[in-house]
């Protein structure tokens, strides 16, 4: 590996639904990075994420996490990973507690602290005093929350979330950006796709760009802001749409 790349990215290709939904990807993400991924509806950014959680496998090109290859041993990488897709996967009829028990034991967490991993997720996705609520109570962004939060059940190196903040109130917006710096503190990788690209101006160390399964631009928001012309990331995003 690269010195300093945890994930390297290179030559990858995807098709989706009969068309080439990536085209010859290649980037880095270090250790510690908080790596945003932004682009176009149908740019790839989903398409990308799930190939770099090990839920769909590349066409061709290779995807590296930790020195690992995620073809050959995608079970060793999926230990390291917390994943956190659109979709929330939550059982409505059960608490917020009952929900982060059933997680804990798909991710086996030690028995023994258990209790203790479920009550600090919750603490900190600021959810303990809903612990006791069936999930069906919650609004969006509450199930996002307590959908991030049984991702960190196991202690992930690396977390990988999938347009968290889509159709959440400003608390849990608020509280998932606190969350993804704070993690970012204490050492975790974090990839992160959003539509709400001032939010990622914030938090992101570095940002690629991606339309129609192009990787267009790479760097700091700042490095992209200045190579594009644009004022902010959401007028480059503006400026994608158009084309």
């Amino acid at each position: 590996m690269r010195s300093g790349s945890l994930i390297e990215v290179r030559g990858v290709n995807k098709k989706y639904r009969g068309r080439k939904a990536l085209k010859d990807i290649t980037f880095d993400v270090r250790e510690g990075e908080v790596l945003g991924i932004i682009g176009p509806n149908g740019a790839g950014k989903t398409t990308l994420i799930s190939l770099l959680a090990t839920i769909n496998r590349p066409e061709s090109g290779s995807i590296h996490i930790s020195g690992v290859d995620i073809l050959k041993d995608p079970g060793k990488i999926r230990a390291s990973l917390g994943y956190v897709p659109q979709e929330n996967a939550l059982y409505p009829m059960l608490t917020a507690y009952e929900n982060l028990d059933f997680w804990a034991g798909i991710y086996g967490v030690d028995k023994k602290v258990k209790k203790e991993k479920i009550d600090f997720v919750l603490r900190l996705l600021r959810l303990e005093d809903r612990k006791d609520d069936k999930v069906r109570t919650f609004s969006g962004g509450m199930k996002k929350r307590l959908n991030i939060a049984a991702s960190l059940l196991h202690d992930p190196g690396i977390l990988i979330m999938d347009e968290p903040t889509a159709g959440v109130d400003i608390l849990s917006r608020v509280t998932i950006a606190d969350l993804i710096l704070e993690l970012k503190k204490s050492g975790r990788t974090i990839i992160i796709t959003s539509h709400h690209v001032d939010d990622l101006e914030d938090i992101c160390d570095r940002i690629i760009v991606l339309r129609e399964g192009n990787l267009l631009y790479s760097g700091s928001p700042g490095e992209i802001m200045e190579s594009t012309g644009c004022g902010d990331l959401e007028q480059l995003m503006l400026r994608l749409e158009e084309v």
